[in-house]
């Protein structure tokens, strides 16, 4: 797996190459802070967390040991930064998936580090009101507002109310940002259509009535359910 990002100390641009011998996953680096680089690798690929448990979760559901079986255990896949998903999340709103893409894509080969979307006056396709939402989501990034670290270490609900203070980030930004960005193992998805949806075919019940079944890996559960459907 070849992956280029933005290190989230805004140090530059890392390329990492992830190979898997057995159960080890071996990692080269090129970046300038290469320690940042590998550990941010790690927690795009939720390998920075202990899975031992979360086949266990399976075995006592059957329906997300089905799952678990047929995906290979699929860990989430993580934005590469909060901030990224930040932005992408005010670019992407009410944009076709295409064009979201298309402008996140102009920005740069690796998402402009946050002075550099800074000095962003225009793109062509994106809304001119999007303008200073990006340039309040780079303030906060160095202010340091969308730390991974910080984020992680609070109680879910008071990070998940502190995202949605961020310029363009509502109820389903702030879970995506915090359960696709930050990096969770065991936060419940809110507001998610789709997810609740495909809990009703699968258990014939609301998630609410199964999603504590699922600790201490919900997080993951919840994406492994949503990849699923």
């Amino acid at each position: 797996m070849r992956l280029h990002f933005l290190v989230d100390d805004w140090s530059g641009p890392a390329r990492v190459v992830l190979t898997q011998d057995g159960d080890t996953v071996h990692g080269t680096v090129e970046a300038d802070n290469e320690a940042r680089a590998f550990e941010q690798a790690a927690r795009i690929v939720s390998l920075d967390h202990d899975g031992t448990g979360y086949p266990e979760v399976g075995e006592r559901d059957p329906i997300v040991g089905e799952l678990q079986r047929t995906s290979g255990y699929l860990r989430p896949v993580l934005f590469h930064s909060p901030y990224e998903a930040a932005a992408w999340s005010v670019i992407s709103a009410r944009t076709g998936p295409a064009q979201a893409v298309k402008l996140r894509d102009a920005l740069g080969e690796t998402f402009p580090p946050p002075r550099e979307l800074l000095e962003l006056k225009e793109l062509q396709g994106l809304p001119a009101n999007k303008v200073p939402r990006l340039h309040g989501i780079a303030q906060a990034a160095l202010e340091g507002r969308l730390d991974r670290e910080p984020l992680l270490a609070k109680d879910p609900d008071e990070a998940y109310t502190e995202l949605q203070e961020l310029p363009g980030i509502g109820p389903f930004y702030a879970g995506l940002n915090l359960i696709r960005a930050v990096g969770t193992t065991d936060v419940a998805a809110k507001g998610e259509p789709r997810l609740e949806k495909a809990v009703q075919a699968r258990y014939g019940r609301p998630i609410a009535d199964v999603v504590e079944s699922w600790r201490p890996f919900r997080t993951w559960i919840s994406v492994l359910m949503r990849a699923n459907a």
